[in-house]
């Protein structure tokens, strides 16, 4: 099953990445990494359409069974760099195309509205958000050592496999 987890963090040394990495090592996901990706700011003209950075995007995407977006919570919302991502994005990426969804939290507070932004954009553009969602606290995730709790790489895998099942039962 061809997975594409979505770092959603521009930091090149984040917590979102962390567990982006994790996911693609424990599941033989692809990664798109918005903190390497050279995404210019969408504009919405014709332009940026021939860019070989949104062609690889878009492809990437259409060619995914199931999308996880993973995001920080920045003012109560997901990632500028998420969002600016998605906007490349439309049905014909995402039509019906299952979506997991996870929120990295700092400071023990937050998560809800970025995933509750994320599912909003997702069902814009067609996609069919899994319901299961996931806050991770920062406290879970240490960015010295690059290691997640083991309680939270256990929450991870959950919310994974659900998605490969869900994925599964809907290409039935």
């Amino acid at each position: 099953m061809n997975i594409v987890v979505f770092n959603g963090s521009p930091r090149r040394n984040g917590r979102t990445g962390i567990v982006a990495k994790y996911i693609k090592d424990a599941f033989k996901t692809e990664i798109i990494d918005l903190s390497l990706e050279d995404l210019p700011l969408f504009n919405g003209e014709d332009s940026q359409n021939e860019l070989s950075s949104v062609k690889e995007l878009r492809t990437r995407v259409t060619k995914a069974d199931a999308v996880i977006l993973a995001s920080p919570e920045y003012h109560s919302g997901m990632s500028g760099a998420l969002k600016n991502a998605l906007d490349f994005l439309s049905k014909d990426q995402f039509e019906l195309k299952p979506i997991g969804l996870i929120a990295i939290a700092g400071g023990g507070k937050g998560g809800m509205n970025a995933l509750n932004n994320m599912r909003i954009v997702t069902r814009g553009v067609h996609g069919n958000p899994y319901p299961k969602q996931l806050i991770l606290d920062a406290s879970e995730i240490n960015r010295n050592t690059n290691e997640i709790a083991p309680d939270a790489k256990g929450k991870i895998r959950s919310l994974i496999e659900e998605v490969i099942q869900f994925t599964e039962q809907l290409k039935k």
